[in-house]
C-alpha cells in the first residue's frame, strides 16, 4: 500500500515543511488541504501552482488528493457548486492530483432530496473531471456518513469521473463494520483516510493503534495497492499533539497492520462495476480518461 498524510494534521505549514515530513517519515504522498488558510487552494495563480509541482517533485512526494468543501448534497442552487468543483477538479490537475475530495453536506435535508442535489451535480461535473484524468471523491461525511450512503448516490451517477472517499471514522459512528463499508463502496473506492480517536462522544485525534476505531479491519477490508492517507485533525483540535511527532509511528503501525492483513494468500480484487474505469497507471494515478480538453469551456458540462 502507499501512505499519505493529510495537511489538515499540519494547518497553515509551508508546502516544502510538509513535503519534507512527509520523504523524512517514510509516507509516499499527501493530501492537500484545499482552503484560503494553506499554502495552496483554487484561487492559487498558476505559478503557484507549478512552483509547488516543482517542490513536491524534487522531495518525491505525491499529491493524492485535493481535499476541497464543496458540499455537493446541500441545499441551494446548482451554480456555485459547480463552480467549486470546477475549480478544485483544475487544481487538481494543475497538482497531477489523480482525486478531488468533496464533502456531501446536506444533513438537514431529507434523504431522497439530498441524494438528488449530490446525484445531479456529481453528473454535472463528471465529464470534466474525466477529461482531466480526476475523480471526485464524495467522503463518508454529514448527510451521508455510510459507504452505503455514498453507494446509494454514486451507483445512480455511475460515471468514472466520480468515486468515493472512506473516512473509517464517519462510517463506524454510522454502525457500518469495515467490511461492510468496503463491500458496499467496491470499485467506487479512491483511497481511504485513517485516524484515530479517544471515542465516539471524544473525537480528539490520537496517535494511530492507541484509539477506539478498528484500524486493523479497515487496512485488512483495503486493496494491496490502495492509498491510505492519515487525517489528524489537527485544525479543528489545536491542543492535540503535534503530528510531526507520531508520523514515523503511525506510518510503521499501517505497515505492521498492511503485514498482518496480507497472509500468504492475499487476492487483489479486481475493479470492475463502474463503466470506463482504468486502472492506476505508472505514477499511481487513477486514470478516467485523457487530459485533452481539460481546461474546457466555461460551463462544467
Amino acid at each position: 500500500m502507499k501512505y499519505a498524510f493529510s495537511t489538515l494534521g499540519v494547518p497553515g505549514t509551508p508546502l516544502d515543511r510538509s513535503a519534507a515530513l512527509a520523504a523524512a517519515h517514510g509516507f509516499d504522498g499527501l493530501e492537500l488541504r484545499a482552503h484560503p488558510e494553506e499554502p495552496l487552494h483554487p484561487d492559487s495563480p498558476g505559478a503557484e501552482r507549478a512552483a509547488g509541482v516543482r517542490l513536491l517533485d524534487r522531495a518525491g512526494v505525491t499529491v493524492v488528493g485535493v481535499a476541497g468543501y464543496a458540499q455537493v448534497a446541500a441545499a441551494g442552487d446548482d451554480g456555485p457548486v459547480l463552480e467549486r468543483l470546477r475549480g478544485l477538479i483544475r487544481l487538481a490537475t494543475d497538482l497531477h492530483a489523480p482525486y478531488v475530495r468533496v464533502f456531501p453536506g446536506g444533513a438537514e435535508l431529507p434523504e431522497a432530496k439530498a441524494d438528488d442535489h449530490a446525484v445531479r451535480r456529481l453528473t454535472a461535473a463528471a465529464p470534466l473531471a474525466e477529461r482531466c484524468g480526476v475523480r471526485i471523491l464524495l467522503e463518508t461525511h454529514d448527510s451521508h456518513r455510510t459507504g452505503t450512503a455514498v453507494a446509494r448516490v454514486l451507483d445512480r451517477v455511475a460515471h468514472p469521473g466520480v468515486g468515493a472517499l472512506w473516512d473509517v471514522l464517519h462510517t463506524w459512528l454510522g454502525g457500518e463494520t469495515p467490511d461492510e463499508s468496503r463491500r458496499v463502496l467496491g470499485a467506487h473506492l479512491g483511497y481511504t483516510q485513517v485516524k484515530d480517536v479517544v471515542s465516539a462522544q471524544d473525537l480528539t485525534p490520537l496517535g494511530l493503534g492507541t484509539g477506539v476505531l478498528p484500524l486493523a479491519e479497515a487496512v485488512a477490508a483495503a486493496r494491496p495497492d490502495d492509498w491510505l492517507c492519515w487525517e489528524y485533525e489537527k485544525r479543528w483540535y489545536p491542543d492535540a499533539a503535534e503530528l510531526a511527532g507520531r508520523l514515523t509511528r503511525g506510518r510503521e503501525y499501517l505497515e505492521h497492520l498492511e503485514r498482518s492483513a496480507a497472509g500468504p494468500a492475499r487476492v487483489v480484487e479486481p475493479g470492475k462495476g463502474v463503466p470506463g474505469l482504468r486502472g492506476p497507471d505508472r505514477t499511481g494515478r487513477e486514470s478516467a480518461g485523457p487530459r485533452s480538453g481539460c481546461r474546457g469551456p466555461p460551463g462544467v458540462r
